[in-house]
């Protein structure tokens, strides 16, 4: 450890961000890391060295954080990104869009708060690029077996840089015409901008693996002629049928899934074809139903488009200001979360019931009809159930309604269906560990577990790539996590 009584000197600071007045004129990031300077240094130096580090247990890919953090505060930025990229294929993705379920199992956290770790993640790796550490992982050999993964999305990035490390020939296939899945079109330029991920795809086709776009498989081409192709197929199309809201009214113009919305700014600013009708938010009276992350980005993408109001509306309960006491330390607490999207400009209401869409005799909605609920406690091995409050039913302006209440499953048709693969009962794709019921056929991210943070599809990217680098080789060297590599833990 740096610096023992770090801790005890200095308190938790991040760095500042572009007025909202300001980083609402366009779509880039408003986060001002350039000006933080030798903070970074300050910030890393308040990690504890504690006994048993619970941020590598908090964080999935188990990232060994007080080792990098240690290197940081020694100003020793080569050694850091070494301990970082060993276990993280894409920090420049999570150190910008990661929860950092790892603060939230700090130790310092029991009673002050926590390390700074993501934001010194994402400074390591942007020192990392800037200095030329983060340079192509191409392998000394080549092994002679191919690999086809279905999906570019974080989950087959990953399985596809460990796998070509590994010495195997990978081809990444994505239906769109670049690469990336939900984090180039459903995660917000001003979030994590498209150049930070054309920055990291660049490195990876020079290490070798191969991409192809426009290649919708199950749909242009037959997944079956893959399985002839290629000793391996994996399957990492996500967990893309979105989940729908069937009330009156649902048909009118102006409803949307969040993901068409999303999916269509970020074309957008980046000058692409936008891919079906225009949908523009400008002067429109905004409702988000949903109240996670994905309604979040709606917030700030219409605040961009100068919405005349922006309204999120979400069923469950108001989540309390601090940790409750059925989520304890070291778990990652469902609390009340502000975001910057919200900062810009939002009216925010929790139990509340969409009952019906209005609209006028042209089809296009102008308003919906909402209720409160006040929610039961659940009967043992039953869900909790909800009544309505009486009198309290009314319709709010919307002119535009975006639908962001989660992911169902994956696309049962297409290559799931040419493939005849089995699926569990959520609608997802059956596996033993990664394998399917097909023989040399894999599945890992949402595609197998259901809709989860992009840090955990990079773990099952990981975790597949040995399964399959074992299947192909009899054995695998490859690391999921760095267990082997910790250096104090």
């Amino acid at each position: 450890m740096g610096k023992p009584t770090g801790f005890l000197e200095h308190g938790r600071e991040l760095p500042k961000k572009l007025d909202p007045s300001v980083r609402i004129e366009d779509n880039k990031e408003f986060v001002l890391n350039e000006e933080f300077g030798d903070k970074i240094n300050t910030q890393a130096s308040r990690c504890m060295d504690c006994g048993v580090p619970f941020c590598h247990s908090g964080c999935p890919i188990g990232n060994i954080i007080p080792e990098f953090n240690d290197a940081v505060y020694r100003d020793s930025w080569e050694e850091a990104w070494n301990i970082l990229s060993s276990t993280n294929n894409f920090p420049e993705f999570t150190g910008r869009v990661c929860p950092s379920p790892c603060e939230s199992a700090c130790v310092l956290g029991i009673n002050q708060d926590p390390i700074t770790i993501c934001n010194i993640e994402k400074t390591i790796v942007e020192t990392a690029y800037r200095e030329g550490y983060a340079k192509p992982k191409t392998p000394r050999s080549r092994t002679g077996k191919t690999i086809a993964i279905i999906g570019s999305g974080p989950a087959g990035l990953a399985a596809a840089e460990q796998l070509n490390s590994a010495g195997h020939s990978v081809t990444v296939f994505e239906r769109d015409e670049k690469v990336g899945g939900l984090l180039r079109f459903g995660i917000p330029d001003f979030k994590l901008g498209m150049d930070v991920i054309d920055r990291k795809i660049n490195l990876m086709a020079d290490a070798g693996v191969e991409f192809k776009v426009n290649q919708h498989i199950g749909v242009d081409v037959n997944a079956q002629q893959l399985r002839q192709e290629f000793d391996v197929v994996l399957l990492t199309g996500g967990s893309t049928v979105p989940r729908d809201l069937p009330v009156p009214g649902r048909e009118l113009k102006g409803v949307h899934f969040a993901m068409e919305f999303l999916g269509q700014n970020n074309r957008r600013a980046n000058d692409m074809d936008l891919k079906g009708e225009e949908i523009h938010a400008k002067d429109k009276h905004v409702v988000v139903i949903g109240g996670g992350d994905t309604g979040s980005d709606c917030v700030g993408t219409s605040n961009r488009h100068k919405a005349a109001s922006v309204t999120q509306v979400e069923i469950m309960p108001i989540p309390p200001e601090k940790r409750p006491a059925n989520m304890p330390w070291p778990q990652y607490p469902m609390i009340m979360k502000t975001t910057t999207s919200h900062e810009e400009g939002c009216e925010r209401h929790w139990n509340i019931l969409t009952k019906e869409f209005i609209g006028n005799d042209k089809g296009e909605v102008t308003g919906l009809r909402i209720a409160d609920i006040v929610w039961q406690d659940a009967k043992p091995g039953e869900r909790p159930g909800f009544e309505e409050v009486a009198n309290s039913e009314r319709v709010i302006p919307c002119d535009m309604a975006f639908l962001a209440m989660g992911f169902l499953h994956p696309e049962p048709t297409g290559v799931l269906a040419q493939l005849d693969i089995k699926l569990d009962d959520r609608g997802n794709v059956a596996t033993d560990g990664f394998a399917t019921n097909q023989k040399g056929v894999f599945a890992a991210g949402d595609m197998r577990t259901g809709q989860s943070l992009v840090v955990r599809c990079i773990n099952e990217g990981r975790e597949c790539a040995i399964a399959i680098d074992d299947f192909l080789m009899g054995n695998s060297n490859l690391e999921a996590k760095a267990d082997s590599l910790m250096l104090s833990a």
